[in-house]
């Protein structure tokens, strides 16, 4: 017998985005996100992957189409214990709290005991490698520092959802690729059936190839699915796999495919 398929924690059924001002940034997105899945959503600036980000937190309502979490009716994000956490693409750290107040600061808005807090917010500092900086202010920090407590913060709740839109496109290329292999971690680091489900949006094609399972292209604005490129390769992924010829592979297939989706859209 063959085991279950793993359970949808997202469903984006056709959904569309139109702005008060007129602007049109979704066109009719369907994408399915399954339990411990690490997809990420690849694009042109522009092409609306921000916003079916926070269509999918929770953060805006779509103008047409529906969103389930965890299977529940339409706009219902889980009642049974289930957690989503975003991470933005700056670390939005309050500058006059010190970096355990900032990754606190979600479980005081809970009402969390402000001890358990503590020692939440500790281990969570711990997981992100910045064990000894809890009293220090975010503008003590390095940028990629700052990241990490940013991601610190969303790893607090113990999220089983974890969306990320383009966290590290600010920081230089050795940071963001330290920071990358660091996330690989942390998505594996619960063991097998246990993974978090990651959503990560990136522009770069490197960085999804190293990162996903699945890439997810969209078109320029109005954003449309323009297909997807799974990525076949084992984890954990390491610097060699940067520089294989499997790499450079899958990257020759998202930039056509990319390509393709321009050209689409510009007719």
């Amino acid at each position: 017998m063959s085991a279950a398929a793993p359970r949808a924690v997202v469903e984006l059924d056709r959904v569309s985005r139109t702005y008060p001002s007129g602007t049109r940034a979704l066109d009719s997105v369907s994408l399915t996100v399954a339990e411990g899945e690490l997809v990420t959503l690849l694009g042109p600036s522009g092409c609306g992957k921000s916003t079916l980000l926070g269509i999918a937190a929770a953060l805006q309502p779509p103008s047409s189409g529906a969103v389930r979490w965890w299977g529940e009716g339409p706009g219902r994000i889980g009642t049974a214990g289930h957690r989503l956490a975003m991470v933005f693409q700056s670390a939005t750290l309050m500058p006059w709290l010190r970096v355990a107040s900032n990754v606190r600061l979600p479980l005081d808005l809970a009402g969390i005991e402000r001890g358990a807090g503590d020692r939440a917010a500790r281990a969570a500092l711990a997981r992100v490698g910045l064990a000894g900086f809890e009293a220090s202010y975010p503008r003590e920090l390095s940028g990629g520092m700052q990241m990490r407590a940013s991601i610190a913060r969303a790893l607090v709740t113990e999220p089983d959802l974890l969306l990320m839109d383009e966290p590290f496109g600010a920081l230089d290329e050795i940071t963001r690729a330290r920071l990358d292999a660091d996330l690989l971690a942390l998505w594996a680091g619960r063991g097998a059936g246990q993974r978090l489900t990651v959503v990560f949006v990136t522009h770069s094609v490197y960085e999804a190839v190293y990162l996903s399972q699945r890439v997810v292209v969209m078109s320029a604005r109005p954003g449309r699915l323009a297909g997807e490129v799974a990525i076949d390769e084992p984890y954990p992924r390491t610097d060699d796999f940067r520089v294989s010829q499997r790499f450079a592979s899958h990257a020759r297939a998202l930039q056509q495919l990319l390509a393709r989706a321009t050209e689409a859209a510009a007719r």
